[in-house]
């Protein structure tokens, strides 16, 4: 059986050069198993939708040569499907209504973690309704939580002691990444995940609400952050410029040295489509560098000629 992968980038601004890594990583990943690569719009967030970046985004990732399996999935679009997987949540009793906001729980003196405030399932017994109030995981029964990566292999975590009670739906109505990510990949299928190292503490939280829900585990594969000249990790926040379509061959040649492919050769490629032919034929997992840290000593040159 061929592997499922996917690229899911947020319409919240243009792509840019750390989202181009990711979606060439998972392009060549799963291509290079005869694998399908889908294609997600992660919108469920709507207040931080940026007109039109949806749009951009798909034609650049067009531009740059990327062809994506069957129609685009869009968050936006999913909400019964969420609700109907939280409902499960709350008939299981996995799920809680929660009153407590962030202001209320930094009074209370609840303690920060990697992932934000460890919250101590202060309502979890209340039995609250849960209009208008958020909705969190019960993490009481998770224990410690235990996966492979394929670039940072072991990993551990206690989530009810280093995350805490999570939350899957907002006070606002807003469901929560965690909740929609995890539903979206079981739908599609999606077999094996690639995303940034970023990402790496989320991956306990979201393993564990695929077994509250009884899905299977998919495996993960983080890649090592790409900074810019301050060190900071590259994204819409620290500044990053959009692509440039007219230097897709140089973007994407210059997209594959963080992921360590290509150190020794130096390769000309006439259209974007020949780069990622070549680039999937050669796919070098084992090359990937496990640096969580970033690339600071390899900052990349967004000027024209990358």
């Amino acid at each position: 059986m061929s592997t499922t992968g996917r690229f899911a980038p947020t319409p919240s601004g243009p792509l840019h050069f750390g989202s181009l890594v990711a979606a060439l990583a998972s392009y060549c990943q799963a291509r290079s198993q005869q694998g399908r690569w889908l294609l997600r719009i992660e919108d469920v967030d709507t207040p931080r939708v940026v007109r039109g970046s949806t749009d951009s985004i798909l034609q650049d990732l067009e531009a740059f040569g990327f062809e994506w399996d069957g129609e685009v999935l869009y968050q936006s679009n999913q909400f019964e499907r969420y609700q109907y997987y939280l409902d499960k949540l709350f008939a299981d009793g996995r799920a809680y209504a929660c009153e407590c906001s962030r202001r209320s729980l930094r009074e209370y003196g609840v303690e920060s973690g990697i992932l934000g405030q460890i919250y101590p399932g202060l309502c979890r017994d209340k039995q609250l309704a849960g209009d208008q109030l958020s909705i969190r995981l019960n993490t009481s029964r998770a224990g410690q939580i235990e996966f492979d990566d394929r670039v940072y292999a072991g990993q551990s975590m206690n989530l009810e002691v280093e995350v805490g009670d999570f939350v899957l739906k907002r006070v606002d109505g807003i469901f929560a990444y965690h909740l929609a990510v995890v539903v979206d990949d079981y739908l599609q299928q999606v077999d094996e995940i690639v995303r940034g190292a970023d990402l790496l503490e989320n991956t306990a939280l979201h393993l564990y609400l695929q077994d509250c829900l009884g899905f299977p585990r998919p495996d993960y594969l983080h890649l090592p952050l790409v900074n810019n000249a301050d060190g900071v990790k590259l994204s819409k926040q620290t500044g990053a410029t959009a692509l440039k379509p007219q230097q897709a061959v140089q973007q994407l040649t210059a997209a594959l040295r963080p992921l360590g492919q290509w150190q020794d050769e130096v390769k000309e490629f006439s259209t974007p489509a020949e780069l990622l032919q070549y680039a999937v034929a050669h796919w070098d997992l084992d090359a990937i560098p496990a640096n969580s840290n970033g690339f600071e000593n390899q900052v990349v040159n967004e000027e024209p000629g990358v």
